[in-house]
């Protein structure tokens, strides 16, 4: 089981690096945890530049010149936690809707038809609204029909996440939202979700039932972005040893604006953002790095073929918006707005490859 360090200890570690840290950090071949903590620490920041050329040399190596794309489907905005952050929680007053699964599939087959053969399915945490057995069913009746489908929905057990497989989804994300246990308990008001430690082990159940990815991050915004991503590092690393043949990818989720009117505690930049992606990049070579449409599409643009692998595109956080633009009750507002057709323009123009398929669940033996 993952424990997680101390998240002040780990805010010193990261102060408390020089330049010296740093140098040694760029120069090596292949990167420990201290040096992860050189990298985000703000002796870092002058050499931005040299992270950026680095990250890009060593996601040329082993991604090529691509950009995965993937949409999101949001099944249901329905949510018994209390976070204070989030757009769909219990507290907040807005309109509730659970797609049906003739919704959802109709949904889905719009961004089929959009060219998407990557998709990530989302919901509020509402077991009584998207339980088990909806999830099943709609994954077998998306699974041949398109390359990939992820979970994003409440933290299960293994014998579910087990199920899911069977039934032919293939990656799971699941966010700590901050790594800081004393901000997690002020954040996390009530639900299931204000357990910590189910949460933090839930990437594990998910490597354990077989899935193909596992997806970790934590909301930008809430505590540290440094210590964030240093704990960040910690788990991924342990996970890279206890479940060698997974996929893993890091999501950067910062705040955006959302119902309730919650303000960020701490400010996270582009600029920090870029660092905390760069480290990231430095200290694994082979983590898929997902930026979303939370993003500015300037910044996406400018960070092409830098360190991200993956990104949304034309994407939708309302249950049912892609059918009716009307939908309301957001999770979030979007920050790039673009079609598929116009990133991947985008993509084309800086000399890189949009990918919208790069698995076909046929590779995956078992699944029937």
């Amino acid at each position: 089981m993952f424990q997680s360090p101390n998240f002040t200890q780990l805010s010193d570690q990261i102060q408390c690096a020089t330049t010296n840290d740093v140098e040694h950090a760029l120069s090596a071949t292949r990167l420990s945890l201290g040096d992860l903590a050189a990298l985000l620490s703000p002796a870092a920041t002058p050499y931005l530049p040299q992270m950026a050329a680095r990250s890009a040399e060593i996601t040329l190596i082993r991604f090529g010149r691509t950009t995965q794309l993937y949409a999101p489907i949001y099944l249901s905005n329905y949510c018994t936690n209390r976070c204070v952050y989030c757009g769909f929680s219990a507290d907040n007053r807005i309109k509730r809707k659970c797609l049906t699964l003739d919704e959802a599939e109709k949904e889905a087959m719009i961004l089929h038809g959009r060219g998407f053969q990557h998709i990530l399915l989302v919901s509020g945490e509402a077991e009584n609204a998207v339980d088990i057995e909806y999830m099943e069913a709609i994954a077998h009746r998306l699974r041949d029909k398109f390359a990939a489908v992820s979970i994003e929905i409440q933290p299960m057990s293994t014998e579910h996440y087990h199920r899911l497989f069977m039934a032919g989804i293939t990656a799971v994300a699941v966010y700590q939202e901050t790594y800081d246990r004393d901000l997690y308990k002020k954040v996390h008001l009530s639900g299931k979700k204000s357990d910590y430690d189910y949460r933090l082990e839930t990437p594990e159940r998910v490597a354990r039932a077989g899935m193909r990815e596992v997806g970790i991050g934590a909301l930008l915004g809430l505590a540290d972005w440094r210590a964030e991503g240093l704990a960040i590092g910690h788990h991924l690393h342990w996970l890279r040893r206890e479940f060698w043949s997974t996929a893993f990818t890091v999501s950067f989720p910062r705040m955006r604006p959302a119902t309730g009117e919650f303000e960020p505690l701490e400010i996270v930049t582009e600029s920090n953002l870029s660092q905390l992606i760069f480290a990231l990049r430095l200290f694994d070579q082979d983590v898929g790095l997902i930026v979303s449409t939370r993003e500015e599409a300037r910044y996406r643009d400018g960070m092409l073929g830098l360190g991200p692998t993956r990104y949304s595109a034309g994407s939708c956080t309302a249950p049912g918006g892609y059918g009716n633009s009307d939908s309301e009750a957001e999770q979030f507002s979007v920050g790039d707005h673009r079609s598929l057709e116009e990133v991947c323009a985008i993509i084309r123009a800086k000399g890189f490859d949009p990918v919208c398929k790069d698995w076909d669940c046929g590779f995956q033996a078992g699944v029937t």
